[in-house]
């Protein structure tokens, strides 16, 4: 039996659904990995150890960004059967047991317009866009991804309209670096989702993935808070609070530019809940300049805090500035994550009492609301004399035994009513 190991981005996973369609009916195991940070490769190399463990007979091929930009090393570890380039992983052929095996060393340019057109849990990724023409200064991603480039808006439509066709009610749109769409014809993301909504009036739910925050136009900007099929939820790659450390990072907005826009998204739709990518602990950060991205999560109401512990990454401008002390990073981020959960734990206690909207996942126990809050369905639960729903927390006998999933409703959207909180997950009962 074939199957494929997923690190990383919202993109592998993606990417991951199109290659399951595309294994030989063998012992083949392919591991798409990450590059985004030092414990992502050491995290691939793991994986791939374990895989060979656990399935001895199985050959192991290795794809994705952490294989793009050390593929020699990738092809050197005895589990290794094969290296496929990012640009080679979505041709079926790749994975043919009479594919060479010999590493692939050169990056072709031309754009593979096959994408990904695959639904993975209820919602259905389709790829977009690959690639990025910006270089951060931490970041190694564009070595193993290569530069923008985009999928045609036509093709985009034809996928999602056929995952709509098959069942699909939320399709989320990804890329590397997703406002940069419209390489090849001069349209740009806003252009696509009016497109999109208009070609495609059956796709109840469209969900945008990561968005940088400098580039959301105006066009993008009015979808954002007008179109009710434009799910509220947006997940900003802010990386830092702090001008200086954004600046030696080569982002392209400052903090006021990233405070600006959440306060004129929020004034214009109030249930949009706000993501964002930071980095603690980068290079020459002070407290002072850490400061300032502890306090950007409350001036940016970010409910959704990817917290990264810089790694340096060889090759990349921020591995040769001064370090911060390994202890410092691991301490910083932890900060961060807690700042991210308390300000989490207040909005979803918020929700508490409220009705969503909730498209239910294909194990019939989980969903999603439309803002993108994790909600547990079942029956209502229990709550101790006097207790408010909206307190609970993980390990709290308060919050009662886990629901009983629903009979039905799976990949559906079911309006739910929230009962209580636990931890990070709002529970539901569907009516």
């Amino acid at each position: 039996m074939s199957d494929v190991i997923t690190l990383g981005c919202r993109l592998n996973i993606a990417e991951s659904e199109a290659i399951r369609t595309m294994l030989p009916d063998n012992d083949l195991i392919v591991v798409n990995s990450c590059a985004v940070t030092e414990e992502a490769v050491r995290q691939t190399r793991r994986a791939i150890r374990r895989a060979h463990r656990e399935r001895p007979d199985a050959r192991i091929v290795v794809t994705g960004c952490a294989a793009e930009v050390e593929r020699e090393a990738f092809a050197a570890m005895p589990e290794v059967s094969r290296v496929v380039s990012n640009l080679k992983k979505l041709r079926s052929g790749s994975y043919s047991p009479f594919a060479s095996s010999e590493v692939e060393k050169r990056i072709s340019t031309s754009l593979d317009t096959n994408g990904s057109q695959v639904q993975t849990h209820a919602r259905a990724f389709v790829e977009v866009q690959n690639g990025c023409d910006h270089r951060c200064t931490f970041c190694i991603i564009p070595y193993g991804r290569g530069p923008s480039r985009s999928t045609p808006a036509g093709a985009v439509i034809e996928r999602i309209r056929l995952l709509v066709d098959q069942g699909a009610q939320e399709v989320v749109l990804t890329g590397v670096d997703l406002t940069s769409y419209g390489d090849l014809t001069g349209d740009s993301l806003g252009l696509l989702v009016e497109r999109v909504l208009k070609a495609v009036p059956a796709l109840p739910r469209l969900r945008l993935s990561s968005l940088d925050p400098i580039e959301i136009d105006d066009r993008l900007f009015a979808l954002i808070v007008g179109e009710t099929r434009l799910m509220p939820h947006l997940h900003l790659s802010l990386q830092a609070g702090d001008d200086m450390i954004l600046k030696r990072m080569k982002r392209r907005h400052l903090r006021a530019d990233a405070i600006r826009l959440v306060e004129r998204i929020k004034a214009a739709r109030s249930e949009i809940a706000i993501g964002a990518d930071l980095i603690a602990g980068f290079p020459t950060e002070t407290e002072a300049m850490f400061a300032n991205s502890l306090r950007i999560v409350d001036e940016c109401d970010i409910v959704f805090g990817h917290i990264f512990p810089y790694s340096p990454r060889r090759g990349t401008p921020a591995a040769r500035m001064p370090q911060v002390e390994p202890e410092v990073v691991r301490a910083r981020a932890k900060r961060l994550r807690e700042a991210c959960a308390e300000r989490q734990a207040r909005w979803l206690d918020g929700l508490v009492g409220t009705r969503q909207q909730v498209l239910v996942e294909l194990d019939g126990r989980t969903g999603h609301a439309e803002n993108f809050a994790k909600v547990e369905l079942g029956v209502p639960l229990p709550l101790a004399r006097g207790a408010r729903g909206g307190n609970s927390s993980p390990g709290d006998p308060r919050a009662g035994p886990p629901p009983a999933p629903p009979a039905s409703g799976r990949g559906e959207i079911l309006r739910t009513l929230i009962t209580a909180r636990r931890g990070d997950t709002l529970i539901g009962s569907p009516e």
